[in-house]
C-alpha cells in the first residue's frame, strides 16, 4: 500500500500494490498546469482510494481527458483519460519511498529550454 495527498490533506490517495515505473510528460500542457513536466503513476483506478473525494475537482483539458486537482490548495493530482481503465497519479503527491524511477520521457518535442532530460530514458517526441 502506498499513500499520499495534496498539499493541504484536504485529498488523501492510496494506492494498492507495488507502483509501476513512472512517465514525465513534457507536454505543454502538463507543464503549464504543474509548472514544469509532469511525473505519474498509470494505475487501474480498482487500486486506488480516495479519502475527501469532495475536494477533487476536474479539469476537462481536451475531448479525452480530464485533469483532477484539490480544490482547496490547487494541487495537480490525477490525469484521467475517458473511456480507459487506467489513471495517472501525480508521482510528487505520493509518499516516500516510492520504489519506482521515471522510465520514458514523452513529449519531448515540447520540453521546456531551461532543462535537459538525462541520458539513458527512452524519450518518445509525442
Amino acid at each position: 500500500m502506498h499513500k499520499g495527498s495534496c498539499l493541504c490533506g484536504a485529498v488523501k490517495i492510496e494506492v494498492s500494490g507495488d507502483l509501476p515505473s513512472s512517465i514525465a510528460c513534457h507536454c505543454s500542457q502538463c507543464r503549464k498546469q504543474s509548472g514544469h513536466y509532469w511525473a505519474s503513476i498509470d494505475v487501474p483506478p480498482s487500486a486506488v482510494t480516495i479519502q475527501g473525494e469532495a475536494h477533487v475537482r476536474w479539469y476537462q483539458s481536451s475531448e479525452k481527458v480530464r485533469r483532477g486537482f484539490c480544490d482547496t490548495c490547487g494541487a495537480f493530482l490525477f490525469w484521467d483519460p475517458i473511456h480507459h481503465d487506467k489513471i495517472a497519479i501525480a508521482m510528487g503527491c505520493l509518499d516516500m519511498p516510492t520504489d519506482t524511477k521515471i522510465s520514458s520521457h514523452i513529449f519531448v518535442a515540447d520540453k521546456g529550454d531551461y532543462y535537459e532530460i538525462e541520458p539513458g530514458v527512452l524519450q518518445r517526441d509525442q
